[in-house]
């Protein structure tokens, strides 16, 4: 009876937080991050859809006993499914989606049945702003590898400069899938930030005078256009790098579905059920990443600052190459929409419009925003196929 009693005792979340003090103390620096980030996606509202399954992953992963999640089951050379099914636990099994990159492909899908491609269409310079937007993606790709980081790996790190979170999952998962928990928590941060970090840059980089500047109003684009870009957009990305297609490719899939007018059910499905199951698969399996022995780390940290380089270098590059083609024009652009050239879609084109209206309360920036901020996505995901090519 008294062997059964301590038999069960020992089986204890209890007994196994004790028998290790240094396991118990990084544990519950772990439940501190955890809490951290439910009070940012309950409190404040900051990216609640992927904080709040992120957050909740990181804790099922951080509960010692219970087996859930084995990272070393992921990060040979080859993938062993059979010994995944033999040896694995709960969360081994949905992060088999990320490992085979399903999640990111079809929240993509998604993300493209959302989009509005229109303001992109009707002003195709602001491709060019969201290229110059992913600066800081190669800044702190070299940044990374001048303080010892593998080039796998500072390319996963640089990628969080495009504030695209499943394409940061994606490239991360390829080149370096042991980073995949402080990876993401930094790139879903960063872009939940995006109204904190983005204004005093925009401020800094412009003058009063060019925030006030007034936009003319975008030319209407027909169906025919809208219905011929998606196509268009994957064949030439194809043509270009293809490498990139997979991400590119359902992110216009998506958006087909939506503008041809023949898919509605299609299209509403992919905005909603498929995302949203989607999301929560995603964002729990990548938070089960983040465990106490790895991610309590120097290199975490260094992560976590490069990672804020590289998006305050990617907020830069498109400010500066809006003023540049504001220069280019006469006066016709205003730089605040160059912040928007990062990913975070709409969030950032939001943050334009807000600054904008500030200086100028008849100043409407938000469609011209949606031009580079849609460009954004493409050129991350680009950025994205430029790494894979290197390196995968």
């Amino acid at each position: 009876m008294l062997d059964t009693i301590l038999g069960i005792l020992r089986s204890t979340g209890i007994a196994a937080l004790a028998a290790d003090p240094e396991l118990l103390i990084k544990t519950l620096l772990m439940y501190v991050i955890v809490g951290v980030l439910v009070y940012l996606a309950v409190v404040k509202k900051f990216e609640p859809l992927l904080l709040l399954p992120i957050a909740f992953g990181m804790l099922l992963a951080n509960l010692p006993g219970t087996e859930m999640m084995h990272m070393e089951l992921f990060l040979g050379n080859e993938l062993d499914i059979d010994r995944v099914i033999r040896e694995g636990g709960f969360l081994d099994y949905l992060y088999l989606g990320v490992k085979l990159g399903i999640y990111p492909s079809l929240i993509f899908i998604g993300i493209g049945a959302m989009t509005d491609f229109s303001p992109l269409i009707a002003n195709p310079v602001s491709l060019l702003i969201g290229a110059g937007a992913q600066t800081g993606v190669f800044v702190a790709f070299s940044g990374a590898l001048l303080i010892g980081f593998v080039p796998m790996a500072a390319a996963a790190i640089g990628i969080i400069g495009g504030a695209d979170g499943p394409t940061a999952i994606y490239v991360t998962k390829t080149l370096a899938p042991i980073l995949l928990g402080p990876i993401a928590v930094a790139a879903y941060s960063y872009m939940a930030l995006i109204p904190m970090i983005q204004p005093p840059l925009m401020k800094l980089l412009t003058t009063r005078r060019e925030r006030a500047i007034v936009m003319k109003t975008l030319r209407p684009v027909s169906k025919l256009e809208k219905v011929i870009f998606p196509v268009m957009i994957t064949v030439i990305v194809f043509l270009i790098m293809p490498s990139a297609v997979p991400l590119v490719g359902c992110l216009m899939f998506g958006n087909l579905l939506n503008v041809s007018g023949v898919t509605d059910r299609l299209s509403k499905t992919a905005q909603n059920e498929l995302i949203n199951i989607v999301t929560i698969f995603l964002g729990v399996s990548v938070g089960a990443t983040a465990n106490a022995s790895t991610f309590l780390s120097l290199e975490t940290l260094s992560i976590i600052c490069l990672g804020l380089v590289s998006f305050l270098i990617s907020t830069c590059g498109g400010l500066l190459t809006a003023k540049l083609l504001n220069l280019l024009t006469g006066g016709k652009i205003n730089p605040l929409i160059g912040s928007a050239g990062v990913s975070a879609v709409p969030m950032a084109a939001r943050v334009s419009q807000m600054v904008g209206q500030k200086e100028n309360p008849s100043n409407f920036l938000l469609m011209h925003a949606m031009g580079p901020n849609v460009a954004g996505v493409i050129g991350s995901a680009v950025a994205a196929g430029v790494f894979l090519s290197w390196f995968a």
